[in-house]
């Protein structure tokens, strides 16, 4: 635990909570005793992070809309991101996870690192309060806010935009398959033009699922993205 404060630059007082923040479910389930594992502390992690970067897009973009704050945290705390940054200082390696879970890959898997991180967001949050907290969320934050900032588009309201300029014409989004464990579901969509399916898209969650199959539905009508 020692050498894990180091990278993330901060030392517990209650190294409980980190423990706690380490531990899987699946490491719990094969004690078959009193293990507590991070998934309520994955919970709170995942409000702090909400709020901390909330505060922090609406101080650093003053102009910038409602609509457009929302969709540019959303990038910046997706899952893919989330994961990156869990593995700039290797967490999956430091987790405690059962037999059966490691094996199959579960501590490079995206959504578990998602999970770690903003459980060791809440483990920060309950041993030293907001600050620490909000100083580790920034690190990484303040330094990837220009890249999504320049680069997120939202390729379901770009569609929708020129979808609209024909009223009779309506999108619709159907889950049409769902594959995975619980915490690690993959969702398919497709994407229909009235009832005309003219893209499908795969996500981890039903919403990144939607954007891909906009996105999809973007690139065959020739539009730049």
């Amino acid at each position: 635990m020692s050498e894990l404060e180091e990278k993330i630059e901060y030392t517990f007082k209650n190294k409980t909570l980190l423990e706690e923040a380490l531990t899987h479910s699946s490491y719990a389930n094969e004690q078959q005793g009193n293990v507590s594992y991070n998934e309520r502390m994955e919970f709170l992690g995942d409000a702090v992070l909400s709020f901390v970067s909330a505060q922090f897009l609406y101080e650093k973009y003053p102009e910038m809309p409602e609509g457009k704050l929302s969709k540019l945290r959303s990038s910046l705390v997706c899952t893919q991101s989330l994961s990156s940054f869990a593995n700039e200082f290797q967490l999956g390696s430091f987790l405690r996870m059962g037999k059966g879970e490691t094996i199959s890959g579960g501590a490079s898997r995206p959504s578990v690192l998602e999970d770690a991180f903003e459980a060791l967001i809440a483990a920060i949050y309950l041993d030293g309060g907001i600050e620490p907290a909000r100083k580790f969320i920034l690190k990484f934050l303040s330094r990837e806010v220009e890249t999504h900032h320049a680069g997120f588009k939202d390729y379901k309201s770009l569609l929708q935009e020129i979808i609209q300029q024909n009223p009779d014409e309506k999108l619709s989004y159907a889950v049409i398959n769902t594959s995975g464990p619980d915490h690690d579901k993959r969702f398919e969509v497709e994407l229909r033009l009235n009832s005309n399916v003219i893209s499908k898209g795969e996500g981890t969650s039903k919403k990144n699922a939607e954007q891909m199959a906009a996105r999809q539905a973007l690139e065959l009508m020739g539009v730049e993205i």
